[in-house]
């Protein structure tokens, strides 16, 4: 018989509760089940920066699992700096600390007005702030996007995306590779997964600082495979072994011992055999690749992160196209 168990409860955060389903059956280990979901409710901001969550015991006695289950994952989220432990050892969700965030900001005004108190604090007169932002929006605007991203299939992934939703030169590389070679981010708008923007921050110019790409939540193709009557047959394909090992925990708990998962690693042939399998899901490049209408599309990059990239771009041509930033090129370059 399955034993499935489905965990909800309410952090200190904006949104919906912390939702964890398990299922004991699975090939995919317990532990790697719950750190993969935690990781997951991190990425796509369900879990914000602070939240708390459960303590050992209190998650262990809710998913009726031991609590050296919860403890091996609370332990590797904390050593790959997902979690940080704060008051002792309660856990929260590590901080976003990407440069000039200010979490406290309700509003455009609030944020402004808080930037330029810590400014003044740190001894920046008004006229240099006023000066400084000038400058800063009367730049030049970038010629690429740089997609700053670890996982090589994650990375290609996130550059489809952004490809498909504007006419724009896009590049990529790992952060070991912009750390070696700064000059990768000469005339780069560098975008970043937001839980590694703060890292990515650290390697390009203050003048023009990375963009946070938050990613989508695929509640939706949980949903279609719990709605299922028949045993079937799941198919999941991707270019990424990364998100490969994030699907197959996230979908362990909906397939149970009803559904198999038959997985689909692409090479750049993109060459398949779907037989015998009744609904498939695909990242936006393997969708492309395998050509099957029956394929249900998950964008990995959620619609108003590229929304709010596309219209990054948009406003830094506009500003540098300005008759100010126009006669401000013209300075820099007079004899």
């Amino acid at each position: 018989m399955r034993t499935m168990t489905v965990f909800g409860v309410s952090c200190n955060t904006i949104g919906p509760p912390m939702d964890i389903r398990i299922d004991k059956q699975s090939d995919v280990p317990v532990h790697r089940q719950v750190a993969d979901q935690i990781v997951f409710l991190i990425v796509t901001e369900k879990l914000k920066a602070g939240a708390a969550l459960p303590s050992v015991r209190e998650l262990a006695r809710r998913l009726n699992i031991h609590h050296n289950t919860v403890s091996q994952a609370y332990q590797r989220l904390v050593q790959e700096d997902w979690l940080i432990r704060r008051h002792g050892s309660r856990l929260v969700v590590g901080p976003n600390r990407s440069s000039g965030s200010i979490e406290s900001a309700q509003d455009l005004d609030e944020l402004i007005n808080a930037a330029i108190r810590m400014a003044r604090a740190k001894g920046h007169s008004l006229q240099a702030v006023r000066q400084r932002v000038r400058e800063r929006l009367l730049d030049q605007a970038p010629d690429h996007i740089l997609v700053v991203e670890q996982d090589a299939g994650l990375r290609t992934l996130m550059e489809d995306e952004i490809r498909g939703v504007m006419d724009f030169p896009v590049q990529g590389c790992s952060r070991e590779e912009l750390a070696a070679h700064s000059g990768l981010a000469i005339g780069a708008l560098a975008v970043a997964a937001q839980h590694a923007i703060a890292q990515v921050d650290a390697l390009v110019p203050k003048n023009r600082p990375a963009i946070a790409l938050r990613f989508a939540s695929a509640d939706k193709h949980i949903e279609l495979i719990r709605s299922l009557r028949a045993p079937s047959v799941i198919g999941v394909a991707s270019i990424s072994e990364a998100f490969m090992q994030i699907a197959r925990s996230l979908l362990a708990p909906a397939l149970g011992q009803r559904h198999s998962l038959k997985e689909f690693f692409l090479s750049s042939s993109g060459r398949v055999d779907t037989k015998g399998v009744d609904v498939m899901f695909a990242d936006s490049t393997a969708c492309r690749l395998i050509r099957i209408p029956k394929a249900t599309r998950y964008q990995l990059v959620a619609e108003e992160s590229l929304e709010y990239l596309s219209n990054a771009i948009r406003d830094s041509r506009q500003a540098a196209d300005s008759p100010a930033a126009l006669g401000r090129a013209k300075k820099k370059v007079a004899p």
